[in-house]
């Protein structure tokens, strides 16, 4: 049974819900649909699961975009109405012939809405009975397939045989220059005017050698004179003197070395200690507190290069653009998803070539497309840009981050509470996270915030090592125990140092694990359950295109399915390294963001302490569309 079934605008101002299906909903359906599904740009499927404690429902809906209304049906998703697509097709119908923008009550909608409900009823329950008993057989189809048995369709009718061949209505003119093979006519168009060539036997066309083997003798003579030509410019051009080839000098390894340590990498100092190059916190301004500017002038010569085209589809792109002004200003109602199919290709091709997954972008295109379905297009407007218009206002949507990512706030904010904020980094092997880690501590130090570093890569050979290098260097406390160690339990007593010592932040390093080990993920789970921390950043790599897709989803997977409490804690943001080496390739931040929701924190783009900045979203966007 439909359990609910409202009409609201985008804005949100609800115009009507049925009181007849006015019941309480358990949770929250609705409010879930618009801000995970609606403003994700997820719109393009066609229906939603929504869980709550005690229920489970499947919301349908569909827009009328020239309106700007939604229709969304909501009902229990153990029954398979097959009515509700039906339904809400005719209440957008019904209800669009009666809309009002002043109005903001259709109380009189009720009684409409009852005989729609019951017509559409009585159709699924004759659809139902008709499935029961066995189709009908069409007698149409019957009657073809019948055509086809015998010999006789409607396409061998009008075949003619070989005497007949003259006499199918065509002049004798027409079968003249038609190409041949074998002598019988090769089943190909020729239009009006053209005069092919004759084929022979071998599939030569006329002016070849109508012999099938090859001339062995002009094959020797081209191949004398190519040996020729080659050996002239050979001798034409000079010797190059051979370059010296530079030999490294050998290290002498003797039973007395000079060297009081064979570690070239770290030097000692006369008294025994590492001499670590310190960097102050001053030393230099992470690029987190710079704003990036975009500068316009793609957008100019984008549209200059779309107006204009290239020279060989000059005319091919004036027709177009005069067709699509013409339906403009003749008067094209509304769009159809014929009219967008062509841009909306170029688009998701365009898209997969910035290193977007092509489900992502298919699901991308197909959003836009039921948002632009029905929209009046607007008078010396093309489908093109407005395609475009509408595809950047959803990338910019995805990308802005739907709740707030201030994490120094969020910090003062724990410091008055009497407790560390705690950030825990996950990701796969190699992708940075250690050194992303010591720049997030570094970004912190220029705020005066005390930090703290936890070593709880206990699996990674030298991983201690490498932190305590980055700590060092930053003159930051770090926490460690060593290799073999429960890594939930280092960063929990790390958690405690952290409150006794003062320090305002901890930030806990993982050991590096593939989304498919089991093992290491029920670890990481593990360690976010006992730990409580106020942020999970999931780093990964800007290059790695589709394959992050696979990465956050399987992490958010494991994290959900391995964690014992009822309400498992996911990754809250993303911070993707090496972004400084995909050129524009950036479609894998619109990937991740995509996939999880969670927004990209911080975008790593050097080797220094200074190299991490904040994801300009405006920016990316222009690069995904250039």
């Amino acid at each position: 049974m439909l359990e609910q079934l409202l009409i609201f605008t985008r804005g949100g101002l609800i115009l009507w819900t049925c009181n007849e299906l006015s019941k309480a909903l358990r949770g929250s359906p609705i409010d879930t649909l618009i801000r995970s599904c609606l403003l994700e740009e997820r719109s393009g499927a066609a229906s939603y699961n929504y869980d709550a404690p005690g229920a489970s429902y499947t919301l349908k809906w569909t827009f009328h975009n020239d309106l700007g209304l939604v229709f969304v049906a909501v009902y229990q998703r153990i029954l398979h109405l097959l009515y509700v697509d039906d339904l809400l097709s005719m209440v957008k119908q019904e209800f669009s012939e009666i809309y009002d923008p002043k109005r903001t009550r259709y109380d009189d909608f009720d009684d409409i809405f009852q005989q729609l409900k019951k017509e559409t009823e009585a159709r699924a329950e004759e659809m139902k009975k008709s499935n029961q008993l066995g189709k009908p057989v069409n007698n149409n189809l019957g009657r073809k397939q019948g055509q086809l048995q015998n010999g006789t369709a409607d396409g061998g009718n009008k075949k003619k045989s070989g005497g007949e061949s003259g006499n199918d209505g065509a002049d004798g003119d027409k079968l003249k220059g038609r190409p041949l093979e074998n002598g019988n006519l090769k089943n190909s168009h020729v239009g009006k005017g053209e005069v092919p060539a004759m084929v022979n036997g071998n599939g030569k066309e006329n002016g070849a050698s109508n012999n099938g083997a090859f001339d062995v003798n002009k094959l020797q003579k081209l191949r004398s004179k190519a040996g020729k030509k080659t050996e002239s410019v050979a001798n034409k051009v000079p010797k190059e003197e051979p370059k010296k080839k530079i030999t490294k000098k050998n290290r002498v390894w003797d039973d007395s070395p000079k060297e009081s340590k064979l570690d070239f990498t770290d030097p000692v100092s006369e008294n025994g200690e590492q001499n670590i190059t310190v960097v102050a916190a001053d030393q230099g301004e992470s690029m987190m507190d710079k704003e990036e500017i975009v500068s316009s002038d793609s957008e100019s010569e984008e549209e200059e290069e779309e107006n204009t085209g290239k020279a060989s589809n000059v005319d091919t792109k004036k027709k177009g653009w005069f067709s699509s002004m013409f339906k403009s200003i003749a008067g094209k109602a509304n769009l159809e998803k014929s009219d967008l199919e062509p841009a909306l290709k170029a688009l998701k091709d365009r898209l997969m070539t910035k290193n977007v997954a092509e489900e992502i972008a298919e699901k991308l295109c197909e959003s836009v497309a039921a948002s632009l379905e029905g929209k009046r297009l607007a008078s010396f407007t093309r489908v093109s840009s407005t395609v475009q218009a509408a595809m950047e206002d959803a990338l910019v949507r995805i990308l802005t981050p739907k709740r707030s990512i201030d994490i120094m706030r969020d910090v003062h904010a724990a410091k008055e509470q009497g407790k560390p904020y705690v950030v825990v980094f996950v990701g796969v092997n190699g992708v940075g996270k250690s050194t992303n880690l010591a720049k997030v501590a570094y970004w912190l130090q220029q705020h005066n915030v005390n930090v703290m570093m936890a070593a709880c890569d206990t699996f990674r050979s030298g991983a201690v090592e490498q932190l305590r290098t980055h700590a060092r260097r930053l003159q930051i406390p770090i926490f460690e125990k060593g290799y073999e160690k429960d890594p939930a339990i280092v960063a929990k007593e790390a958690i405690q140092e952290a409150s006794r010592n003062g320090s305002d932040v901890v930030l806990v390093d993982t050991a590096g694990r593939m989304q498919d080990n089991e093992p290491l993920m029920r670890a990481l789970s593990k360690l976010v359950y006992v730990n409580s921390p106020d942020l999970i950043l999931f780093v990964g790599e800007a290059l790695v295109g589709n394959d992050a897709v696979d990465q956050l989803s399987k992490f958010n997977q494991k994290l959900g399915d391995l964690s014992p409490s009822p309400d498992p804690r996911l990754i809250d943001g993303i911070l993707l390294t090496k972004f400084d080496t995909i050129d524009d390739k950036v479609g894998a931040a619109l990937s991740m963001v995509y996939i999880s929701g969670a927004p990209v924190m911080f975008v790593g783009c050097g080797q220094s302490y200074t190299d991490l900045k904040k994801l300009n979203v405006k920016s990316i966007v222009k690069t995904l569309l250039k």
